[in-house]
């Protein structure tokens, strides 16, 4: 009789846990952390030790030459590199034009996170 019971209400159980995995994939997040174009982010970042370091590090005037803004632009935040739509590379490349500090700027991202990439509302400067 428990036999019964229990495989049913764990196939439940996981179902729902997919459920609510895939239902928080499509809500507004706010990212703090590091712009970087990504070029930079997948090439010099991504063989880092520590590519939020590198991405700390890299400086704005790299991010703004002409080939790394066509490349697009993100953010490393808790670890990760977040690669942002065509609207979300316009707000970076606009906040770094903004910023005063040349390396180690951070920056508030809110948007929508689907599978590593983000969908951009706003970008502003955290510090």
């Amino acid at each position: 009789m428990i036999k019964k019971l229990f495989y049913p209400l764990g196939a439940l159980v996981i179902a729902l846990s997919l459920i609510g995995l895939t239902a928080a994939q499509g809500q507004k997040s706010t990212l703090t952390g590091n712009l970087i174009d990504k070029a930079c982010a997948t090439g010099k970042a991504s063989k880092a030790e520590h590519p939020q370091e590198v991405a700390g590090k890299h400086p704005k005037s790299c991010s703004l030459m002409e080939n790394c803004a066509k490349s697009g632009f993100g953010v490393y935040a808790d670890g990760k590199f977040y690669e942002f739509d065509e609207k979300g590379s316009t707000l970076a490349k606009a906040a770094l034009e903004k910023s005063t500090k040349d390396r180690g700027a951070t920056f508030k991202v809110v948007g929508t996170v689907d599978g590593g990439k983000m969908t951009v509302d706003s970008i502003t400067e955290a510090n």
